[in-house]
């Protein structure tokens, strides 16, 4: 076994590499150690003195090895040289393609480090933020970050081209970059207390980053993953985050009850509400809607109920009296009967979503009562948005359209209800939906022998979902 010492540098690994490879050592007869010093990560300010014609190696290395080379090498696993001797050996010993071997050990553990290090390049071009400090020469700029990897050399040319025109510094526990306006310079890394603390520019950044915060658009899972809380405490902004996140449900509703909203075009206003984040603000900005003239003779809006992770959801046509008084869908006559027939069906509702393709009562005054008024197709584009922001954000696998409004609107189409009930076909809205009668139209039936098959085959259609 061969002991290799080498610098933890791209280059010096590299001239190591060609003189092992010259001399034919293969990759199991070397054992690749580190050697200490401060040198650049990559030397990419000094080229490695040529080999002598002697040893110089005669093999061609494909250009795009070299490069996962150098970015693998500032990778911090002390395994990354000995993964590039083996793959480089096995490049210039039959196997020219390897890379092109996703599947291939050797080329997959590579693939990782470099996605891993290309992750922490673009991380710190995102976080970090330089703060003004007094210098013999003038303002000088510092930031001070923590890389997962050692990039700093990597990334230096990114930083010299983004802010050429002030002078900075960049500290990191592993090594420094400083820029005078003319030069690069490197030096050691320093500890978090040779950095500086705020200043004035930061409570303007502050400012700023409050003003751009879009609470419609907030997917914690999501920000978290592209900015990590390892970050937060050298982010100004950070400390913003918590008390911008609990407002954004207010700020929703608000922005979405402003005249723009309620003029905009069904397709702006679908997007819009597409954007809202999580259920209570959809249901919060459901409830200023005025999108239609049905809010102006309704209680309320009456928006969807059930489990937020249901595997059904139920869409039926609108809310009734008793849900315009109660503020909840499928409480009436038509709600009741629902209820029995789904546990006929073996379906329990308290596990399903139920909500209405229009969220307020139209009806007409009959005497001292309030009638039922089917919706028209404006009044039911009009909360389209509404019913398919609830479905994308519970994702059933199940969805029943009660009725031909329910259908017609999920469908984009005309329905004939009676000829077509008891479908089941895959949907973008759920992998089963089924068309079937709306509770309600079962009531209006006089006859109880007639009513009571009616029934029957409603309860049967609940059962094709199972």
């Amino acid at each position: 076994m061969i002991t290799l010492t080498v610098p933890p540098t791209f280059a010096g690994w590299r001239s190591a590499a060609r003189k092992a490879l010259q001399e034919g050592i293969p990759p199991g007869e070397i054992l690749w150690e580190e050697a200490g010093g401060d040198a650049p990560l990559l030397d990419l300010f000094t080229l490695e003195p040529a080999l002598p014609a002697s040893i110089q190696s005669p093999v061609r290395v494909p250009p795009a090895f070299m490069e996962l080379a150098k970015r693998v090498a500032c990778h911090r696993a002390p395994t990354r040289w000995a993964i590039l001797y083996r793959a480089l050996w096995r490049i210039t010993h039959g196997e020219p393609h390897l890379l092109d071997v996703f599947v291939d050990s050797d080329v997959h553990q590579l693939m990782g480090m470099d996605k891993a290090v290309r992750r922490d390049v673009h991380k710190m071009r995102a976080f970090v933020r330089f703060r003004e400090v007094t210098h013999p020469e003038g303002v000088w700029s510092v930031a001070w970050f923590e890389p997962a990897h050692l990039i700093v050399e990597l990334n230096a040319s990114f930083f010299v081209d983004r802010f050429a025109g002030m002078r900075w510094s960049i500290l990191t526990p592993d090594r420094c970059v400083h820029w005078d306006g003319e030069s690069l310079g490197f030096s050691p890394g320093v500890d978090r207390s040779a950095a500086p603390g705020e200043d004035a520019v930061e409570d303007l950044w502050r400012t700023y980053y409050s003003h751009i915060f879009n609470p419609a658009r907030v997917k914690i899972h999501a920000m978290q993953a592209e900015m990590p809380k390892h970050y937060w405490k050298n982010l100004p902004e950070a400390a913003l985050i918590p008390d911008l996140l609990r407002a954004a449900p207010g700020r929703v509703a608000e922005m979405l009850s402003r005249s723009l909203i309620k003029s905009a075009p069904a397709e702006s206003r679908e997007t819009i509400i597409s954007e809202v984040a999580d259920w209570e603000s959809l249901k919060e900005s459901a409830s200023t809607c005025q999108a239609c003239p049905l809010y102006k003779n309704a209680t309320q809006t009456v928006f969807g109920e059930g489990p937020r992770s249901a595997r059904i959801v139920l869409l039926g046509e609108q809310p009734g009296d008793q849900e315009d008084i109660q503020g909840r869908p499928f409480v009436g006559p038509a709600g009741q009967l629902l209820d029995r027939a789904l546990t006929e069906a073996g379906i329990d509702r308290k596990e399903c979503y139920v909500t209405n393709s229009v969220k307020h009562f139209k009806w007409e005054p009959r005497g001292k009562r309030r009638i039922h008024e089917k919706p028209n197709k404006t009044e039911v584009s009009a909360c389209k948005p509404w019913w398919k922001a609830e479905l994308a954000l519970v994702r059933p696998s199940v969805l029943i359209c009660l009725g031909a409004t329910a259908a017609q609107t999920v469908f984009d189409r005309d329905v004939r209800v009676l000829a077509e009930r008891g479908t089941v076909v895959e949907t973008v809205h759920a992998a089963k939906t089924l068309i079937t009668v709306h509770p309600s139209s079962l009531l209006r039936i006089s006859d109880p022998e007639q009513r009571e098959h009616a029934y029957r085959r409603f309860v049967e259609d609940l059962t094709l979902v199972l």
